[in-house]
């Protein structure tokens, strides 16, 4: 396990800045975030932005405003693809990724497994399903099973917790998807447990936490194209169009005409989601909004998340 930095559980002041990278760990003022490697083929920037420094400036004091209207702290990083011109606010602090972690867990299946291997048809138990939390596809099908593909399908569309496990063992467990996070160049996620243990967020602790700065470069490269090749970008994008739990987040953000793919994830006062989200011309933008609320035992609310990437969209939108 890597170096541990105290997890976001304060407001925090807004920065804005091109590079993705805002003030240092959440509740310190001495720790140096952990630093987030860009994987290789994450765009270049832009050279010369086409957002206004003026229209940055809004976009914080709108985020800073939302956090203290829902006593949270919010950050986000969303990248142009095509310019690489970035929009960040808090892109470098630390929040818990709960289920948003399946898109990459699926990412790295059609990566990994190949062939008839992803027909393996998988069994469990009652019991299991339970165990795991919110598992609505496994538990209907404990009798018959699902193949690997399908349980793949399941955690993206439906967050299927169990789904999720079974999908682990099958890539070296939540230690294998950090061993290849890390190998796409995201040496900032810290992947540790599995379902639904990876919600619970320990004070002080970086296990099962990242950044929108990791987040969003890791969901640029695993959507590139290349990195899992046509057919399984285009399977991946098809398992994100379907996800089940994402209509009033960024998807309710977007401009009016946008498209977008994304997985959400929430657990307590965690709430997040990430994103591509495609305008009218065919430009991409990746988005990644974390947010948690800082008093304990507050449930997150999803119109925060709308409303972040609602923000930081429209300064795409001209």
């Amino acid at each position: 396990m890597r170096r541990a930095l105290p997890l976001v559980i304060a407001g925090i002041v807004a920065a804005l800045a091109l590079t993705g990278c805002s003030g240092g760990s959440p509740g310190t003022t001495a720790a140096a975030p952990s630093p987030t490697r860009t994987p290789a083929s994450a765009p270049t920037p832009s050279p010369t932005p086409t957002i206004a420094a003026a229209d940055r400036a809004a976009v914080a004091r709108t985020l800073a405003d939302l956090e203290r209207e829902y006593d949270a702290t919010v950050g986000v990083v969303a990248t142009d693809t095509t310019t690489g011109e970035t929009v960040a606010y808090n892109g470098d602090r630390r929040f818990g990724y709960a289920s948003t972690l399946k898109a990459f867990a699926a990412a790295q299946f059609l990566r990994a497994v190949h062939g008839a291997d992803r027909d393996e048809r998988v069994r469990w138990s009652a019991a299991d399903a339970t165990a795991a939390g919110h598992s609505p596809v496994t538990s209907a099908h404990v009798a018959d099973g699902l193949t690997v593909a399908q349980l793949a399908e399941a955690a993206v569309r439906q967050s299927d917790n169990l789904a999720l496990n079974l999908v682990l063992d099958r890539i070296g467990g939540p230690a294998g998807l950090d061993r290849a996070l890390a190998e796409l160049g995201d040496r900032t996620t810290e992947v540790v447990h599995d379902e639904p243990a990876l919600n619970t967020i320990e004070p002080g602790s970086t296990e099962d936490t990242t950044t929108p700065a990791a987040f969003a470069a890791t969901l640029a490269t695993v959507l590139d194209g290349q990195t899992l090749g046509r057919s399984d970008t285009a399977l991946l994008e098809h398992w994100m169009s379907g996800n089940a739990t994402g209509d009033t987040l960024v998807r309710a953000g977007a401009p009016e005409g946008w498209t977008v793919v994304d997985k959400s994830g929430g657990a307590g006062g965690i709430r997040n989601d990430v994103a591509r989200v495609t305008r009218p011309d065919g430009g991409p933008i990746v988005i990644a909004v974390l947010t948690t609320r800082n008093a304990p035992d507050t449930a997150y609310d999803d119109a925060l998340v709308a409303r972040s990437a609602a923000a930081v969209l429209d300064a795409f939108d001209g």
